[in-house]
C-alpha cells in the first residue's frame, strides 16, 4: 500500500531560514519539492565526488581481507585519504600501461637475445655498419654464410634471425627484411618489468590495509558530502518573496508522523501550512507492505514507483509472480535444491541486507518444487513415465503436457480478470464509480458467461438455458454501449462502445496467448533436464571414467540448467506482469521515491 502523505508549506523569516533547515533535517521526514531540474555548478561537482567516493569504497572492498584489522581512525581526513587513493589508481594505470608497453618491447627484443647497444654504437664508429633482419627459414642460403658477415642469432619455427656486418659502404642485396634494431638489453628490460610488478604487489597491500582502516572514515565522508548535496538542493529549491525577506519551502511528510513536524514548528515559531496533496502534484512515494509483498517490492521497482493517485500493485502481482516462477522453471528437483542453497547461505553467509532476497528465491523456489510436482519432474526424470512402485498410486494426478497447456492459460485468463477488477477499483478510487461502468459491464459479462458454463457443464442448468444468459448479455451490452461515458451523447456512448469492443475482444485474446510462454519455458526446462541425463546416462558406459564423468556431467549440466532456466523463469513473469497485468489493471505509474530531508550517517 501507498503510505498516505501530508503537504506542508513552511513560510520563514530569512535570517530564521538556515537554523530552520537544520532543524528540519534534524526532524528528518519532510520530502522537499524539487523545483529545478538544472543543477548549479557546486552541486554538480559534490554530487560527481559523492559518486567517486562510492566507487572507491567500492574498489576497497574488493582489497579487504578479513586477517587485516585495523582501528579505524576516528578523526582522520577522509578527504586526504580519497585523494591519496585516487593518486595510488592513477600510478596503477600508468604502471599498467607501463607493462604492456615492456611486454610488446620483451616480445620484440627476445629473439635477439641479450646484448649491449652500446657495443654495438663503437662498431658504428669504427666503421662498420651492423642491421638486423628477418628472413623465412624457407629462403634463407647457407651459403650466405660464407659469403657474407652473417650471424645468426636466432631461429624460431618458420623465421631466421640474423645480423649483418658491412664495412664502410659495401652494398649487400638480400631477399631479407631488415628491421629495427632493440633499443634496450633484455636484461634491462625484464628488470624494469619486475619492478613495476614489485611496485603494483605493494600498492595491492596498500589497498588491503587502507581497506582494512579507511572504509568506515571513506563513508562517513561520503554520507558528509550527501548532506551538503541535500542541503544546497533544498536550498536551490526555495523561494524569495517579500524582496528575500521570507522563504518559501514546500515538502511532503508521511501523515503517521505529521505531528513530528507540527510539534518542531510549534516549538521554533515557524508558520506552516498544512493540506492534503493534489491528485496532479507529483507526490513522493512511500510503500508499506506485509512481509510476503515486501519481497517484491525491488521487482516492482524496475517499472515505475505508482502514482500517488493509483493502487499499489506489489501485493496483487506477488502471488502471481510467484507461481509463474515455479511454473516456468517446474523441476521439483531444482526447487528442492534451490531452497536447500538459499536456506544455508541465509543462515551462514548472507549479510543482513541480502537476506530479503534469500528469502525470495525461497519462496519461488517453493512455487518451482509444487509445479514441478503437479508436472511429475525432477532433476529432469519424468516421474509419469517412469518405473517407480511407490508413485504407481499417484501417477494419475500429475498432470501431463496438454493439462500443463490448459492450466498456464487457466492462470493467465485469472490474472487478466483479476487485473481488470483492480483496474475498476483504481477508477473508483481516482474518480468515482460512473467512469468505471463499462468496465464492470465487461467483468460481469466475462465472469457471467464463464458461471453459466461451469453451471452447465457440471449440470445445475438445463441445457439450452437462456434466460440467464440473455440476462448477462443485457445487462453488459448497457454497461458497454449505454454507460460508458456519461458526459456525451447516445450515439457518441455506442460508437465508442463498438470501439471498446473490438480492442478488448482482440486485447485480451493476444493477452491470453501471451501466457502460454509459461507452458512453453517448463517445457524447456524440463526437456534441457532430459537431455543431460540421457547424455550422462551414455557416458555413464565408458570403461573406468565414466562413473566420475557421470557424475561430474550431471552436476554440471543440472547446475548448468538451473541458471539459464532461473533466468528465463525471472524474465517472462516479469514481462507477463509488467505488459499484460499492468495493462489490464490500469497502472501508469510514473511516481518518484520518498526521500527525505535527513542527516545522513555513516558506517
Amino acid at each position: 500500500m501507498i503510505v498516505p502523505m501530508t503537504k506542508f508549506i513552511f513560510l520563514v523569516y530569512h535570517e530564521d531560514y538556515e537554523p530552520f533547515l537544520k532543524g528540519l533535517r534534524s526532524v528528518g521526514v519532510v520530502d522537499i519539492v524539487k523545483r529545478k531540474k538544472e543543477l548549479d555548478e557546486n552541486t554538480a561537482e559534490r554530487l560527481a565526488l559523492q559518486k567517486q567516493i562510492a566507487e572507491t569504497i567500492k574498489l576497497l572492498k574488493k582489497y579487504k581481507k578479513p586477517e587485516l584489522t585495523e582501528e579505524a581512525p576516528q578523526n582522520g581526513d577522509g578527504m586526504k585519504i580519497y585523494e591519496h587513493i585516487n593518486d595510488l589508481q592513477a600510478e596503477v594505470e600508468s604502471l599498467n600501461q607501463q607493462i604492456a608497453t615492456l611486454k610488446k618491447e620483451i616480445e620484440y627484443t627476445e629473439p635477439w637475445g641479450d646484448f649491449d647497444p652500446q657495443i654495438i654504437e663503437k662498431l658504428h664508429k669504427a666503421g662498420l655498419a651492423i642491421s638486423f633482419h628477418t628472413i623465412p627459414s624457407r629462403k634463407f642460403d647457407p651459403q650466405w654464410l660464407s659469403k657474407y658477415n652473417i650471424g645468426v642469432v636466432n631461429e624460431l619455427p618458420g623465421v631466421i634471425y640474423f645480423i649483418l656486418v658491412k664495412e664502410g659502404q659495401e652494398e649487400i642485396d638480400l631477399p631479407s627484411e631488415e628491421v629495427k634494431a632493440p633499443a634496450r638489453p633484455l636484461r634491462e628490460l625484464l628488470k624494469k618489468q619486475e619492478a613495476i610488478q614489485t611496485r603494483l604487489i605493494q600498492i595491492e597491500e596498500e589497498f588491503a590495509h587502507l581497506a582494512a582502516s579507511s572504509i568506515p572514515l571513506l563513508q562517513k565522508t561520503l554520507h558528509q558530502i550527501a548532506s551538503e548535496v541535500d542541503y544546497h538542493l533544498v536550498v536551490s529549491n526555495t523561494l524569495s518573496e517579500a524582496e528575500g525577506k521570507l522563504k518559501v519551502l514546500e515538502g511532503f511528510a508521511p501523515t503517521e508522523v505529521k505531528e513530528a513536524v507540527e510539534k518542531y514548528c510549534e516549538e521554533n515559531g515557524i508558520f506552516y501550512i498544512e493540506s492534503e496533496p493534489d491528485p496532479n502534484e507529483k507526490v513522493p512515494i512511500l510503500l508499506r507492505n506485509n512481509s510476503f509483498a515486501k519481497l517484491f517490492e525491488p521487482i516492482g521497482r524496475l517499472y515505475s514507483f505508482p502514482k500517488y493517485a493509483e493502487l499499489d500493485l506489489t501485493p496483487f502481482f506477488a502471488p502471481f509472480f510467484m507461481m509463474f516462477f515455479g511454473f516456468c522453471l517446474g523441476d521439483a528437483g531444482y526447487g528442492l535444491f534451490i531452497f536447500i542453497a538459499a536456506t544455508l547461505f541465509k543462515k551462514f553467509k548472507a549479510k543482513p541486507s541480502f537476506k530479503p532476497y534469500l528469502t525470495l528465491a525461497q519462496y519461488l523456489s517453493l512455487a518451482t518444487f509444487i509445479f514441478g510436482a503437479i508436472s511429475g519432474t525432477f532433476f529432469g526424470i519424468n516421474l509419469i513415465e517412469a518405473q517407480i512402485p511407490i508413485l504407481e498410486n499417484i501417477k494419475s494426478y500429475f498432470f501431463d503436457s496438454n493439462k500443463m497447456l490448459i492450466l498456464s492459460l487457466l492462470l493467465g485468463a485469472i490474472q487478466i480478470i483479476f487485473g481488470m477488477c483492480i483496474k475498476v477499483a483504481n477508477i473508483i478510487h481516482q474518480v468515482g464509480f460512473r467512469n468505471a461502468l463499462s468496465l464492470v459491464g465487461w467483468l460481469i459479462l466475462i465472469i457471467g458467461l464463464l458461471i453459466r458454463q461451469g453451471l452447465l457443464s457440471a449440470g445445475v442448468l438445463p441445457k439450452g438455458e437462456t434466460i440467464l444468459l440473455y440476462s448477462i448479455l443485457g445487462i453488459a451490452c448497457i454497461l458497454i454501449f449505454f454507460l460508458n461515458d456519461l458526459k456525451t451523447n447516445v450515439f457518441i456512448r455506442i460508437g465508442k462502445g463498438l470501439w471498446d469492443v473490438y480492442g478488448m475482444v482482440t486485447g485480451i485474446f493476444g493477452d491470453l496467448l501471451s501466457y502460454i510462454r509459461l507452458f512453453a519455458l517448463g517445457i524447456s526446462s524440463s526437456i534441457l533436464g532430459i537431455v543431460i541425463n540421457s547424455v550422462a546416462m551414455s557416458i555413464l558406459g565408458i570403461p573406468y571414467i565414466g562413473p566420475l564423468l557421470f557424475v561430474v556431467f550431471l552436476i554440471v549440466g543440472h547446475l548448468g540448467n538451473i541458471a539459464i532456466s532461473s533466468l528465463g523463469a525471472f524474465v517472462h513473469p516479469m514481462r507477463l506482469t509488467f505488459v499484460e497485468f499492468y495493462k489490464n489493471a490500469g497502472f501508469s505509474g510514473g511516481g518518484k521515491q520518498y526521500k527525505p530531508f535527513a542527516e545522513k550517517h555513516g558506517a
